[in-house]
């Protein structure tokens, strides 16, 4: 099977990889050259994607990110980035016999913050424009591949750096409310974004997180215990965020191994 990345970011090579073990051929889409040996590497704007002299593509990976260089604010980015390039995408892929499109959103299409529950049937609300884009990114794809088209909502990616975390231990003396955080491995994304490629009849979306919401105060005040730092005051017992539940991943068989 030929297999195209639009966007070739950390994840992205994370799956590429996976595939590639697999037997698949790859070819990947991206603002800077990128050099794995196994893969073809095509650098160009997805704004004015072509793909004519491109092997015909059967599965289609879209993981997109804001560039960080820009003078863009973070709207117009989002809305460049995930809303604009819709259009030039699906007409470059038009003469392709594409069998399955998976596309990577976020659980911020949730707009809920007052610790509710959110699962799959869940009806997205996002609460703020960044939010709003996204839903509007899914709808196109969905509109344009309406039984090609997966969407997967991951909640906050983390991988193998601590720094952040041990910031927040050293310099949080107290902490306002009890909010909810919810979370995936970078690898454990990759390896159910792997893993849906080859799921027969799949859902038309999956949220992607380890169903282990953890209040942030709680996930701070574990690491000074554990560094003998001083520990945090809670303040507040109102909840903000929201406890994610990804249901629709469990049941498609896949295996996290970091939780």
């Amino acid at each position: 099977m030929h297999i195209l990345f639009i966007g070739y970011g950390k994840t992205s090579q994370r799956v590429a990889k996976q595939l590639f073990t697999l037997g698949h051929q790859i070819t990947t889409i991206s603002r800077s050259p990128k050099t794995d040996p196994d893969m073809t590497h095509l650098l160009q704007d997805i704004q004015q994607l072509d793909l004519s002299q491109t092997q015909p593509v059967d599965a289609v990976y879209v993981l997109l990110a804001p560039s960080r260089n820009t003078v863009l604010s973070s709207v117009e980015a989002y809305q460049q980035t995930y809303v604009d390039s819709v259009q030039p995408i699906v007409a470059a892929l038009k003469d392709h016999p594409v069998k399955r499109i998976i596309v990577v959103s976020s659980t911020r299409v949730y707009g809920e913050n007052a610790g509710e529950c959110i699962d799959d049937d869940t009806v997205p609300k996002p609460n703020d424009v960044q939010g709003q884009l996204l839903l509007q990114m899914e709808h196109l794809w969905q509109q344009a591949y309406p039984e090609q088209c997966v969407i997967v909502r991951p909640s906050g990616i983390y991988g193998t750096s601590t720094a952040r975390m041990l910031k927040l231990a050293e310099s949080t003396q107290s902490y306002p409310n009890i909010h909810w955080s919810n979370r995936i491995h970078i690898d454990d994304l990759a390896g159910f974004l792997a893993h849906l490629l080859h799921v027969e009849h799949p859902e038309p979306s999956y949220i992607c997180s380890n169903n282990q919401a953890q209040p942030l105060h709680e996930m701070i005040l574990k690491i000074q215990r554990e560094l003998n730092l001083p520990e945090l005051v809670l303040e507040g017992e109102r909840e903000t965020g929201k406890r994610i539940f990804a249901q629709r991943m469990v049941a498609s068989g896949v295996e996290l191994f970091n939780v």
